[in-house]
């Protein structure tokens, strides 16, 4: 699936015809504000979106597949090339927000030594300078050392809620990504070079970022899901749900409670990727014979669970399948500790020192935990795995196929493994929070066949396998039980509830004199 970012000259190339009309009108009014604030047209629109997660909930940065899919709500960026820096030995990035006062105008010198970027700070042009950075070290590995950027007029419109669970920063660091080389240049944009960018652009802002949700911004297509492996590398491919009756649709509703991952992540996200990370250390000190290294891999912190499942199974036979269903029961019985693992524990379980560990797991990205669950954070990872191929397998292996007109037991087979999801993600891996809960519990009394977080948690989005007949239901339930009780405004309860198709990923739209 991979090959060039798809150029485009029609929005219907992009869009569904539901969304068309919307779209259009959105489209035109970014491209008016950009004329009237910068004096002269964009040259250019860049356009990434954001995702839902199907199934496969917090282990990409371990390296086991996902199944996400792109949606409608996107991040785009009107860009020109057309301003001179005003200061020898940098170019000019001004960037606005079709939201300014949420978002105020910046304007930069940006030396061509580097891109600075300081995390501590939750400022929102860090997520464009982290793409900027990113496309910069490609360009500069195809160009040479001396490659001078050009300045750029930069106008965004995202909507995609931010903290919502549906990756907004994703979205915007891959746009940001992808403006960044064609406004210097480069005719085609490669998926997966942008892809592999865009992941490690989003860890200059201080998020341990595995990978799923930069690789469903860019590769996905319209009318499919996106399987996304990450071992032995990064890849993609579309995966088609099979005609059933009552035909799926999925349903995507926040919860309107915030998950900022930069803000938290020293306590949530960040934290769940260490406690992986030791694991992983942990198991394969334990398990594998002495004196075998864990593999240097593409995990956030260069060695993931994978790297021990590959050390452990090196030369098997056995399915992945019986593969993950024996690390569950080795996980129970060599990770005993319930209650968790002080850092002389962890130290003293991997053999090395208490020092080591922190310059190994906890010096990249802030980090504040005193027991580390690893336990319980393994178990999540390989139950969650073994899902994914579960799931995957309900939708391609011919035996599993639905046999008859009617498929509601083959349907209800499909949202149990969502509901296992959820139940991991609250009790298991902890990354679930009580609204979502509720949510989660709403949509399946009211006819949803399976339902849970997606996203990072602790908040954001849940989503939702129902039967299309049953949209109406589980929406008027989760109004009347869940979002009449919370003080929303017209505009939030608009876009409470998403009815979601799977949509195309990253394009590039050029525009004829500033106009679609």
């Amino acid at each position: 699936m991979s090959g060039p970012v798809p150029t485009v000259t029609a929005l219907g190339d992009i869009y569904t015809q539901q969304a068309l009309a919307d779209q259009t009108v959105r489209w035109n009014k970014l491209l008016d504000k950009f004329q009237a604030l910068y004096g002269s047209p964009a040259q250019f629109v860049s356009r990434s979106p954001g995702r839902v997660n199907i199934i496969g909930e917090h282990i990409d940065y371990s390296l086991y597949s996902v199944l996400p899919m792109g949606m409608t709500p996107d991040v785009i960026l009107a860009v020109s090339t057309d301003l001179e820096p005003s200061q020898e030995g940098t170019y000019k990035i001004k960037i606005a927000n079709v939201d300014n006062e949420r978002f105020p105008t910046r304007e930069f010198n940006v030396p061509y030594s580097d891109v600075e970027i300081d995390a501590t700070i939750h400022e929102w042009t860090n997520y464009f300078k982290s793409g900027l950075r990113g496309a910069l070290q490609l360009l500069r590995e195809k160009y040479g050392a001396d490659f001078k950027p050009k300045s750029m007029e930069v106008l965004m419109d995202g909507t995609v809620p931010a903290g919502g669970g549906l990756s907004s920063s994703a979205a915007f660091v891959s746009a940001s990504a992808l403006a960044v080389m064609i406004a210097n240049g480069e005719r085609e944009v490669d998926k997966k070079a942008l892809t592999e960018v865009a992941i490690v652009s989003e860890r200059a802002v201080g998020v341990n970022s595995g990978g799923m949700d930069q690789s469903a911004s860019v590769f996905s297509e319209r009318g499919s899901a996106l399987l996304v492996s990450f071992t032995p590398s990064l890849s993609a491919r579309p995966v088609y749900f099979p005609k059933t009756n009552p035909e799926l649709c999925f349903m995507v509703a926040q919860s309107f409670v915030t998950s900022n991952k930069q803000e938290t992540g020293p306590i949530h996200y960040n934290l769940r990727v260490v406690e992986c990370s030791m694991a992983a250390a942990y198991l394969n000190a334990k398990l594998c014979p002495k004196g075998t290294e864990l593999p240097k891999d593409a995990g956030p912190l260069g060695v993931s669970i994978r790297g021990f499942h590959q050390n452990y199974f090196k030369d098997t036979q056995k399915s992945m399948p019986e593969q993950l269903t024996e690390l569950i029961e080795l996980t129970k019985s060599t990770l005993t500790q319930e209650e968790g693992y002080t850092l002389e524990e962890v130290a003293s379980g991997i053999g090395i020192s208490v020092k080591d560990v922190k310059a190994r797991f906890m010096s990249s990205f802030p980090v504040r935990g005193e027991r580390f669950k690893l336990r319980q954070r393994a178990l999540h990872v390989f139950t969650e795995a073994l899902r994914v191929l579960q799931f995957l397998a309900l939708l391609e292996d011919p035996a599993q196929a639905p046999d008859s007109e009617h498929t509601v037991e083959y349907n209800k087979k499909l949202g149990k493994l969502l509901n296992e999801t959820q139940d991991s993600c609250r009790d298991v891996y902890e990354c679930s929070c009580p609204e979502i809960d509720e949510l989660c519990k709403i949509a399946r009394e009211a006819g949803s066949y399976g339902s849970r977080l997606t996203g990072a948690g602790w908040g954001g989005c849940s989503v939702h396998l129902v039967p299309a007949d049953k949209v109406d239901d589980i929406k008027k339930a989760l109004l009347e039980k869940y979002y009449s009780k919370r003080q929303l405004s017209q505009k939030d309860l608009e876009e409470a509830i998403v009815v979601s198709r799977p949509m195309n990923g990253s394009a590039v739209f050029k525009l004829k004199d500033g106009k679609i």
